[in-house]
């Protein structure tokens, strides 16, 4: 192991024990008790008093540095998703649901750093550690700092294990790292019929295909190449029989953008397509949006310190960029409308072994990289501290 890393073996040790319990034993968001408990107990074993969340089943602790200095926040995101696991690893799942994105993974190294950090003497930063649940319905970041946990708080960093990148490295990006999360649905209203007699109905299923395609435009004709973004319908609900013309369709769909402005864009194109389609055919349209997260923008200075620390302790080799727009959501993005911070990818693939994405029931990642975040966080919340201690 690197000796620029702040964990040593045996912490990497107790770090894989604790990710394969959690894995072990996933709970779904806002059901995580046994995961906070699990938390709280090795943080007291720590010397560190942990703290739950009222109302959730967050956790957070704070190990103080010297009387004076900056606040710094470290976050992990503790919840798994309704999968059935199909990894056949010795430690999977023992329930319906799986650790299929990472997330016990995450709380591993947090608490790995915070094993590092609270053998410090004369620590230049408080350090805040949240322990962030569900995370995966994109509510816990808001629900955690609508009680406060930011209170203080001067930067927060956070991160996620990746297997699009090789084991050991980190990526580290100035600005937008996050799509922004919005999902919509469109009510077709039409007149139902004898398949038949078409002429005597307005078919919903027409309505909402021609739909489906038209809305494929707004991406593709109506928003700059350079802006990454998405419009998907991913259901399509119409229809009772073979020989009855629909009378109603109802469409589902995401919404996903890098851009604040593009993000309005894509909503209000389709208000203006859906309305011009229902029109034409004489249907009746309603269209509701409902927002998710919004986009995860690194802040310049907090990601300046992110790319720096990780460059003095795994080398400059293993710092990438991210090699093309992530278009998945994460309330990441909560916190850094409130503070700035910045968040990381650590590369997890497992050599010679096919890498599963997240959000597969095979997903699994190199637990050495474990090793890697928590020597990340114990590194970047010091060097946080010293350069708002400087300023």
């Amino acid at each position: 192991m690197n000796s620029l890393f702040e964990v040593d073996e045996a912490c990497l040790n107790w770090m894989i024990g604790i990710r394969r319990n959690l894995h072990r034993h996933p709970e779904l968001s806002w059901k995580e008790e046994r995961t906070s408990q699990l938390i709280a107990d090795h943080l007291s074993e720590l010397g560190i008093e942990a703290k739950r969340v009222d109302g959730s089943t967050g956790i957070i602790a704070e190990i103080h540095g010297l009387p004076g200095s900056p606040l710094i926040a470290l976050r992990a995101d503790i919840d798994a998703l309704p999968i059935r696991e199909e990894t056949g690893l010795e430690f999977a799942s023992a329930s319906d649901c799986m650790h299929a994105c990472g997330h016990d993974g995450h709380t591993a190294m947090l608490l790995g750093a915070a094993r590092s950090l609270s053998l410090e003497r004369a620590l230049p930063v408080s350090v805040r550690l949240i322990f962030q649940p569900a995370e995966e319905l994109g509510t816990g970041a808001k629900a955690l700092i609508d009680t406060g946990v930011l209170t203080g708080v001067q930067m927060i960093f956070g991160g996620h294990l990746d297997r699009h990148y090789p084991n050991g490295t980190v990526v580290v990006s100035d600005g937008i790292v996050n799509a922004s999360t919005d999902s919509f649905r469109i009510a077709i209203t039409g007149q139902g019929g004898h398949a038949a007699r078409p002429h005597e109905s307005i078919d919903a299923v027409v309505v909402g295909s021609l739909l489906v395609t038209a809305l494929q435009t707004i991406v593709s004709r109506e928003i700059n190449p350079a802006y990454p973004s998405v419009v998907t319908i991913g259901r399509f609900d119409a229809g009772t029989a073979c020989n009855v013309i629909a009378a109603q369709a109802l469409l589902e769909g995401t919404i996903r953008a890098q851009h604040p402005s593009v993000r309005e864009h894509l909503k209000s194109s389709l208000e203006r397509i859906a309305a011009a389609i229902g029109q034409l055919h004489g249907a009746g349209i309603v269209v509701e949006f409902f927002d998710g997260t919004p986009a995860v923008i690194n802040s310049p200075e907090s990601a300046s310190i992110a790319k720096q620390v990780a460059i003095q302790t795994f080398g400059k080799e293993r710092v990438l960029d991210m090699k093309v727009a992530n278009m998945g959501g994460e309330d990441f993005s909560y916190y850094l409308e409130q503070v700035p911070g910045c968040y990381v990818r650590f590369g997890a693939q497992i050599e010679g072994k096919e890498g599963y994405p997240a959000h597969s029931s095979k997903f699994d990642f190199d637990e050495s990289a474990l090793a890697v975040g928590a020597s990340y966080y114990h590194a970047v919340a010091k060097a946080a501290g010293k350069a708002l201690c400087s300023k």
